[in-house]
């Protein structure tokens, strides 16, 4: 069963929390980092990206930037941007984009936990991507980036949950630049905290990563580097608990550099053998599973894999499966979509016309719509062992990093 536990966050200042909240670090790469925290030191890109305070030659994995990165928390600690919570609680943190709301719970999770498979995976992890949360977190002694974990609705915490925040103020009520609004709820009352505690214990047998497979691994790995005398918060990992009834998965989609050595015509002819393929007038984004969108050359095309060419497994029956083997690999010679240079990966909020853009600008030659996983889905393949292709699912909106921080003292 699920073991969770309050904590003493390190938070903003209400005043500045708008300020300081900053899009995850890996959602956006050195240069885009820069000039979001352009014009504002109080952001926490200044801590989680802190190359952007140093020289653009640098290499961003050197101990030079994990350390301006600790030498930034301090200094956000001792200017007072960043507080201390006295005691340990819980937190409340509801995100509201296009007028639709899901409300988390903020708290640790045990890494126990997530050994034993109480926390359960759906995704394998690049050692080079652990690499280099391992160092950050080694460094700062501090957990800045939130895992975004998934559990099957349960009314008796959903309805605890909501009482709270009708019942009191949020300490933090503010909307990002993007237009998603970000309210937390700080959980202070023994009682409450206690309940919540029990009720995870007793009623959720697992909770299910959705989003931060990279900062999970990297924070077991960074308890068995500071051994059996390190700290015990080091035995926690800061996660935000969301029912699943709340959760939005999009779509996520694939571009290819090139069609290994085709013409449109031969790759179109080759696609037939699995699919029906159909060009349409508009752009295509799927409706239901085992439909793909297609942009090829200017045009669109709706793909419709044939019923023989799949089998129903929780994993090869996903899309990206059945994209991966019929086309990548089988007809692009892409067997590794993690090590391939020549693919790429788009989330679905950037829309279609970003795989418009780049497959017109001739920097891609072909894209791909997919229809999104669905949670059910998710589930039934972590639930199994199995794990999914690379960049299967993609959550929005996303939490933001620096509203609270775990400190490993």
């Amino acid at each position: 069963m699920a073991n969770i536990k309050p904590f003493r966050a390190l938070r903003p200042n209400p005043s500045l929390a708008k300020r300081v909240a900053s899009r995850p670090y890996d959602v956006l790469n050195s240069s885009e980092a820069r000039s979001e925290a352009s014009g504002n030191p109080d952001s926490f890109l200044h801590v989680t990206k802190s190359e952007i305070d140093l020289p653009v030659t640098l290499d961003s994995h050197s101990q030079q930037v994990y350390d301006m990165a600790k030498q930034n928390l301090l200094a956000f600690e001792q200017q007072h941007i960043l507080f201390r919570e006295e005691k340990p609680c819980y937190y409340i943190y509801m995100l509201t984009m296009n007028g639709k709301s899901q409300t988390g719970l903020v708290c640790l999770s045990s890494l126990d936990d997530y050994e034993q498979d109480i926390i359960r995976k759906h995704e394998t992890t690049r050692p080079d991507k652990e690499l280099d949360r391992i160092n950050h977190m080694l460094t700062t002694r501090a957990q800045t980036g939130n895992v975004f974990l998934a559990y099957k609705t349960d009314q008796r915490i959903h309805q605890a949950v909501e009482d709270w925040k009708a019942s009191h103020h949020p300490d933090y009520d503010f909307t990002a630049d993007d237009g998603i609004k970000h309210m937390v709820w700080v959980i202070h009352d023994e009682a409450s905290m206690n309940r919540l505690t029990e009720w995870f214990a007793e009623r959720i047998p697992f909770t299910y990563i959705a989003d931060g497979h990279h900062r999970a691994a990297s924070a077991d790995k960074v308890r068995v580097s500071l051994g059996k005398s390190g700290p015990q918060s080091a035995a926690y990992f800061l996660t935000t608990l969301f029912p699943s009834d709340q959760l939005h998965i999009l779509d996520y989609n694939r571009l290819v550099k090139d069609l290994n050595g085709m013409t449109a015509e031969e790759f179109l002819k080759a696609l037939e053998e699995d699919f029906l393929v159909e060009k349409v007038d508009n752009s295509f984004s799927p409706s239901q599973l085992h439909e793909f969108g297609m942009y090829l050359d200017g045009n669109w095309f709706k793909l419709i894999a044939k019923e023989n060419t799949y089998t129903v497994d929780p994993i090869s029956i996903l899309d990206v499966s059945i994209l991966q083997r019929n086309v990548l690999d089988k007809i692009l010679n892409i067997k590794d979509p993690r090590t391939d240079k020549r693919i790429d990966f788009v989330g679905g909020i950037r829309g279609l016309e970003e795989l418009e853009k780049r497959v017109d600008s001739e920097e891609m030659k072909v894209a791909f719509s997919l229809h999104p996983v669905t949670i059910q889905q998710l589930f039934d393949i972590a639930d199994s062992g199995g794990y999914m292709p690379p960049k299967s699912t993609w959550f929005e909106p996303k939490l933001r990093d620096g509203l609270l921080t775990h400190l490993i003292d």
